[in-house]
Formats: C-alpha cells, structure tokens, sequence
C-alpha cells in the first residue's frame, strides 16, 4: 500500500467499563458543585472496584454534604445498570476524600490586578475535524461509538435482555486515497448474564452493526471478520472485573488516534483547567474551519502555561493543498476568538453544569442541546472562515 492507503482502527468502550464508570462520577461531582456556583473549582478522581468506590481530589466550592455526594453516586452507577453481586449500586462501598484546593493553584488562575485569570496549568491541547462522516469526525471513531451508544439504548429499554453495561467495540477501515472506503473488521465483547450462550450474544450483537454502519462500507465484509467476544464468554464485567480509573480512556474521548492528544484528560476538571476548555475550543474551532468548506481537514494545536492568560501558541494544519490557507484562518481567530480561559469559557458556557453527559461515547461528534451541552459542536463561526 502507498501512504495513501492503508488500514486504520479506533475503538469506543461503553459506559458500564470500569474507566468509564470512573468518568461518570468525576464529571457528576463536576456538575454537583457548578450548579451551586458557576465559579467553583474542581478537580476530582475516581476509582472503582470489586464493590468499591473511591473519590479524591481537590475542591474550591461552596460545601456538598459527603452523604449527598454519596446519594449521587449510586445514582450513577444504578442509571448505567449495575445491580450485580460483585458491583451493585445498593451495597458498593463508597468513599470520599474531596479536599481544598492548594492555594499555590489558586494563586496562578486567579484574576489579579484587574488582569485576566491564567490557565490552571501548562500544556498542549488538540482539536480535529475532517469531513469522513456528517459530524466531521473520523470514521472509524464514529462507527465504534454509534454501535455502543445503540446497544446501550436498547438495554435500557429493555429490547437487548441479557447483555450487561460493559462492552467496547471496534472498528477498522481501509482508506484509499486518504478516505475511508471500506470496514474490513469489526471487534465487539460485551458482558452478558449466565444464561446467553455466544451464539446467542452474537446474533443479539451483529444486527447493531449493520444498524450504525451504511451499508456501502459494509459491503464484503465477511462473517469471519466481525469478531464478537472472541476471548468467550464475559460474565464477570465493570469494576467487578478490572478496575476503574477516571482519565484513562483519553483517545476513545477524542479522535480515535486519528489525530494527535496532548496527553491531559477532561473528566473530573472544572472549565478552568485548560486540559478541558482548551481542547473543546481547538474541536470547535477546527470544526467551523472545516464546517466552512475552506479545507476538508484541520488539525489545532493550542499551548498553555500556567497563571498566563492567552496561548503561547497556536499551530494549524490543514488538508495537503491548503497549506496556503493557514496564515489567514490564523488571523481571523486572532482577530475573532478570545483564547483566554475565560474568554474560552465564557464563548462556549462552560461554567454550566454540561459535563456528567461528555462521560462516555466521545466529547466529539455530539449534537448540542438546549441545555447547553456540546456548545463547542456548534457551527456557528463557520461564515467568519469562509474565503
């Protein structure tokens, strides 16, 4: 194959695996502190396992009671579907070890002298977009996440009886000429009560596929080339099965590995953390780029040092032939779009309580709501890039 053609995989996880459990919690306590002032700051870590739950991390709020926090706990773990003898919303143990934030922090992102607040911390944050799908994200992450999102739904309606809330999935595609032209392999292991065989979970399972991929890229796929639980059976799943952690499941929420991640997750954080904020306005900005028709592609970078307002830079990249472009789209977000934190957050609302719903199924790719969630989806700067 030429370096235009080639093989590429992404792969999604539900919310009922263990990391993504994790996410869940650490964006719920997000949101639980937001809604009592827009303004609080929060940083907080998860961990599951057998019958466990743990919180940590640091807090500059007004006060949650630890019951309360607790409450809303099993209220996450029942919505995603945990009633299991080794999981279970009802009996996991839960325990909390929120505290202060260190006044160090505090010191770097607060305004001062009538300046602009600073980022909380250095590093380098990511945005892509690319015309594969309607969304304007990569095929193969957009595939692997529609299954799982579909599976998902019937579980909890009760159309999909016998599968459990842990699964993940995968997809990969071969690109010819840079685009995705076929899917040559699908991956799917999900969890399943005793009483499924795996005949039984694949025939549950392959109709999900054909519901979430066109039928043009599934065209000679063969059967020996959807894998579903190839390890077995997938009994013991969730927490119950591995642990859990918040923030590592960090590609899955992007891109798929399609584009570069600067390494920072975005569960658990408050909008002050430019991990968070800085990669949902480089999404945003590559997306109305695209959106715009100025390039079928575009890749941002943004970097960030702590306790320093605006970015120290900011580095563009678009589709071979439209190298010519980059300066003047530079210019106009120069000109057009405060980088700031604040400016970020106050542009996009992120001091919202949006955050517990971007926990599994990608941060990109997502329709905005009424409710202010996925605001950094919108499309509605992409007049500013037309050229």
């Amino acid at each position: 194959m030429t370096s235009n053609n080639y093989l590429f995989t992404s792969e999604s996880v539900s919310e009922g695996h263990p990391d993504k459990v994790c996410d869940r919690i650490s964006d719920m306590v997000v949101d639980s502190y937001l809604s009592k002032d827009p303004f609080s700051r929060v940083a907080c870590e998860t961990l599951t396992t057998t019958n466990k739950v743990v919180l940590a991390g640091e807090i500059r709020a007004p006060k949650i009671n630890k019951e309360k926090i607790i409450e809303k706990v099993r209220a996450c773990i029942k919505d995603i579907g945990y009633d299991q003898s080794g999981f279970s919303w009802k009996s996991a143990n839960i325990e909390t070890f929120l505290h202060e934030q260190s006044k160090d922090i505090a010191m770097g992102v607060d305004s001062k002298d009538n300046k602009d607040e600073g980022a909380g911390d250095q590093g380098i944050m990511f945005g892509y977009a690319c015309k594969e799908t309607e969304d304007l994200m990569p095929a193969p992450i957009h595939f692997s996440h529609k299954i799982l999102r579909l599976m998902a739904h019937d579980r909890k309606n009760g159309n999909l009886k016998g599968i459990e809330p842990d699964s993940k999935s995968q997809v990969t595609m071969l690109y010819e000429k840079n685009l995705p032209v076929k899917v040559t392999s699908v991956v799917i292991s999900t969890q399943h009560s005793k009483d499924l065989n795996q005949v039984q979970v694949r025939d549950m399972i392959v109709p999900y596929i054909k519901k979430s991929i066109p039928q043009n890229f599934l065209d000679g796929l063969k059967n020996e080339e959807i894998y579903i639980n190839p390890t077995g059976q997938f009994i013991i799943g969730g927490p119950d099965g591995d642990t859990g952690l918040t923030g590592r499941k960090i590609i899955v929420d992007t891109y798929g590995g399609a584009a570069p991640h600067g390494g920072g997750a975005f569960s658990g954080k408050d909008p002050t953390k430019v991990d968070r904020s800085a990669a949902y306005v480089s999404r945003y900005l590559a997306k109305n780029i695209v959106s715009s028709g100025v390039s079928d592609k575009c890749l941002i970078q943004l970097a960030y040092a702590i306790g320093v307002s605006k970015p120290l830079s900011i580095f563009i990249k678009l589709a071979d032939g439209d190298e010519s472009k980059v300066e003047t789209i530079k210019k106009i977000i120069n000109k057009n779009f405060d980088l700031s934190p604040r400016g970020i957050r106050e542009m996009l609302k992120l001091n919202n309580p949006i955050y517990e719903v971007t926990s599994a199924y990608g941060h990109f790719g997502r329709k905005p709501t009424n409710k202010g969630e996925f605001s950094w989806e919108k499309t509605d700067k992409q007049d500013l890039f037309k050229l």
